[in-house]
């Protein structure tokens, strides 16, 4: 059994109203980030965490992908709960602060973003076996332990960011066993473009994205909450939805 959150989002979600680059330059970008995941995975294994964020931000900037950051910075040992909305969210995350991500199994046989995810000390979950998730929450829950900063996407799939899933309450239990702070995130695209849903390959997007004038990506965070003793998973799940407010899965202006 495949257990598979569904979205909604399509195709047709994405409006098309892009300011497109000169010609040939889509072209160069992705050679550039090709000569650039080279170089970088030999660099990163020698010099870690700061080499790995270094990397995912010329990842962006070749790519022509402005960062913009806003809110308090992430403590060690916090859980960073985030929307999701396309796969530059990974490089978003690794770009801003030294996390463990979780992410689908099937992100670690990505081409690029899936060693870039393994560097990070990704957990990835298993969809094909439900009954091993209490296995990756107590994964998480070490690590939070640990003093390790973790990122996830509870929505559990990517949605175009005018619309939004609900988060699901399952990882928010390691927070709740680690007794660790949780930080509400919102990521924020000024183009519809960057959204990677419905019949969508890594391919194709990378080369949508690549195509585009120029992106800008907004990642804010909100205060962070801490579990209560009293507090459980659903509870904290949606308290740090409710934190994120309606306006956090707007278009970035």
């Amino acid at each position: 059994m495949m257990w598979q959150p569904v979205s909604g989002c399509g195709d047709e979600c994405r409006d098309g109203a892009d300011v497109r680059a000169f010609r040939g330059v889509a072209t160069l970008r992705v050679v550039t980030l090709a000569g650039v995941l080279l170089g970088g995975f030999l660099m990163v294994p020698l010099l870690r965490g700061g080499a790995l964020r270094t990397l995912a931000r010329t990842m962006l900037a070749v790519l022509g992908i402005k960062l913009v950051r806003q809110g308090p910075a992430l403590r060690p040992g916090s859980l960073l709960a985030a929307n999701h909305v396309s796969w530059l969210d990974i490089l978003v995350l690794l770009a801003v602060a030294p996390v463990r991500l979780v992410a689908k199994g099937e992100v670690g046989a990505w081409p690029g973003i899936g060693a870039l995810a393994g560097l990070s000390g990704a957990i990835f979950i298993d969809r094909s076996r439900p009954k091993a998730l209490p296995q990756t929450v107590a994964e998480v829950a070490a690590a939070l332990k640990a003093g390790r900063s973790v990122a996830a996407f509870p929505e559990g799939t990517t949605f175009c960011g005018a619309k939004n899933g609900r988060f699901r309450p399952a990882l928010f239990q390691a927070a709740i066993d680690a007794n660790a702070p949780v930080v509400p995130a919102s990521i924020r695209y000024d183009s519809t473009a960057a959204a990677f849903i419905g019949e969508d390959t890594l391919w194709a997007s990378v080369r949508r994205v690549a195509a585009l004038r120029s992106l800008t990506v907004t990642l804010v965070t909100a205060p962070a909450l801490r579990p209560t003793g009293e507090a459980d998973r659903r509870t904290l799940a949606r308290a740090v939805q409710s934190s994120l407010g309606p306006s956090s899965y707007r278009l970035a202006a």
